[in-house]
């Protein structure tokens, strides 16, 4: 980060620092569209059904500092927090996450930092989701800056267990009675049977479908008139 303007003035220092964060998380999101559309065009498959992207509010960047025990300090949000610049990425399946942190992680210029694997390992209240925090450069005029972005890539129901779970500890905050939690952990255990079934449901769909192409090549085949 070496690369950013010293200055006195912290409001323009903050609006450098969020500007490099943005632009990252452009840059992170342009990738993840073109290796979608790539994937669509050589393999007739779209693995991902749809992107959020978002910028921590101040608001939320000096809470978590403050909750990680730092001084509320530029430099350190940008030492200290990997979340900053995200980016989420709904999948139809749970064999597609794996598939598109390999095809992001192998990009020329994506380093990857660390990864999470709650899929693998869930959290004790049931929550999956793959994580991984990158660096992209940014190029200045002064040169690259490489900027940290956490991508989160989880199936349409990880999301919608998460979206639920994110809805009770913001209401109870945090302190949300027994029952609920246990009901929580109950519908992250269905979640993941759901995915298990959907993904078995579209590998039969696929088969039939790959058996009625041959059929029908083979048809073609055997009506074409032969040479005497």
């Amino acid at each position: 980060m070496a690369n950013i303007p010293k200055t006195d003035d912290q409001v323009d220092q903050w609006r450098s620092v969020m500007f490099l964060y943005d632009s990252a998380l452009k840059r992170v999101s342009t990738k993840i569209e073109i290796l979608n559309n790539e994937f669509t065009n050589r393999y007739d498959y779209n693995p991902i059904e749809h992107i959020k992207s978002r910028l921590k509010t101040a608001d939320s960047i000096v809470k978590k500092l403050k909750k990680d025990g730092y001084e509320v300090t530029i430099e350190n949000m940008m030492e200290h927090l990997s979340d900053i610049a995200g980016i989420r990425i709904i999948c139809s399946f749970t064999s597609d996450i794996y598939q598109i942190a390999d095809m992001i992680a192998s990009q020329g210029d994506v380093t990857v930092l660390h990864v999470k694997d709650y899929i693998k390992c869930p959290k004790p209240n049931g929550y999956k989701s793959y994580h991984m925090v990158v660096t992209v450069p940014v190029y200045l005029t002064d040169g690259p800056v490489e900027t940290k972005v956490e991508i989160q890539i989880r199936s349409v129901a990880m999301d919608f267990w998460a979206s639920l779970e994110h809805k009770i500890a913001y209401k109870f905050e945090g302190n949300a009675p027994a029952n609920l939690l246990k009901e929580l952990k109950a519908c992250a255990d269905m979640v993941d049977m759901l995915d298990g079934k959907m993904f078995s449901l579209n590998e039969a769909i696929t088969a039939f479908a790959k058996r009625q192409q041959e059929s029908q090549a083979g048809k073609g085949l055997s009506d074409t008139p032969q040479e005497a």
